[in-house]
């Protein structure tokens, strides 16, 4: 159940982002799914513990802060331009970030299925991106939004391999909500030179859009730390690779984004890089577990 929370938490964001794209710019987006994601971590580790530890001195928070950042800035301003559906984009490009840096970091040895899985992913990436779009149109239209999930991924990989090197030292909570809180800071420092602010009529819906995006910072990775705990991980490449399909069933429904037979078939290909890395998992510490793991 939690799994399943986290993953269709996961799924909405693309809607919820375009909802208060209505009424806000994406600088402000940015800056809204962290502080209410830092206000939702401080009510719920302070029910939890009765405290919340801060912990700004170390260099990976620093790095973290400013992978997520770059995360949900680039992030929101492809899903404003694009559609509702195109984040599923930021999850196979972390996981080839992910795989990369396992070799050039750790010293991790990715076996040839995880070459192949990240290759797949590489692939669906293009296959989505491409979207049959006649090349000369390709670079102003699906071509920079798919730049922009692209760097969004980065961001995101980057965020992932600071909790790798924090999660040693503090417990899951108080490390993200350390993080997102930096994250607060780095966004909200230039908002009044590059922020428009508010761009259209106010609405109940978007704020509400806002606030959810926000307790989807906040809870969604706890249901995680905690659904991985429980079950095999081979379900939890399965059931957390749904967040794709939901997202796109979101997309149709809420705004008649197109679906084409490109975007069912990208998406097709690179989950199936993600079923090929993850299921059977036969070793636990094979190629890299966490490059599956989700980044919203």
């Amino acid at each position: 159940m939690l799994l399943m929370l986290a993953s269709l938490a996961w799924s909405f964001v693309g809607v919820l982002v375009k909802t208060a794209s209505t009424m806000v710019d994406s600088a402000v987006i940015s800056f809204a799914r962290f502080f209410f994601g830092v206000v939702c971590l401080v009510l719920y580790l302070y029910i939890r513990d009765g405290k919340v530890q801060i912990r700004l001195g170390m260099k990976w928070i620093w790095i973290g802060a400013a992978g997520k950042a770059i995360n949900y800035i680039f992030e929101n301003l492809a899903l404003k331009i694009g559609y509702s559906y195109g984040n599923i984009l930021v999850q196979p490009v972390q996981t080839v970030v992910l795989l990369l840096a396992a070799g050039w970091l750790f010293k991790e040895r990715v076996s040839p299925r995880g070459w192949m899985a990240a290759a797949l992913c590489v692939v669906g990436v293009l296959v989505v991106g491409w979207n049959g779009t006649p090349l000369d149109e390709l670079a102003e239209g699906s071509g920079l939004t798919t730049l922009l999930f692209t760097l969004s991924g980065i961001g995101a990989a980057v965020h992932v391999l600071s909790q790798r090197m924090l999660l040693t030292t503090m417990d899951n909570g108080n490390m993200n909500l350390s993080i997102f809180l930096v994250s607060t800071i780095l966004v909200s420092a230039p908002l009044p030179v590059y922020s428009q602010g508010f761009i259209g009529p106010v609405s109940v819906w978007a704020w509400g859009a806002l606030i959810l995006l926000g307790i989807i910072t906040g809870l969604s990775f706890f249901w995680f730390a905690e659904a991985i705990k429980k079950v095999p991980f081979a379900i939890v490449a399965i059931v957390g690779n749904s967040m794709v399909f939901f997202a796109v069933l979101w997309a149709y429904l809420f705004f008649r984004d197109p679906i084409t037979v490109y975007i069912i078939g990208g998406t097709l290909i690179f989950v199936a890089g993600f079923l090929l890395l993850n299921f059977p998992l036969r070793r636990r510490n094979a190629a890299v577990a966490s490059p599956s793991r989700p980044s919203q």
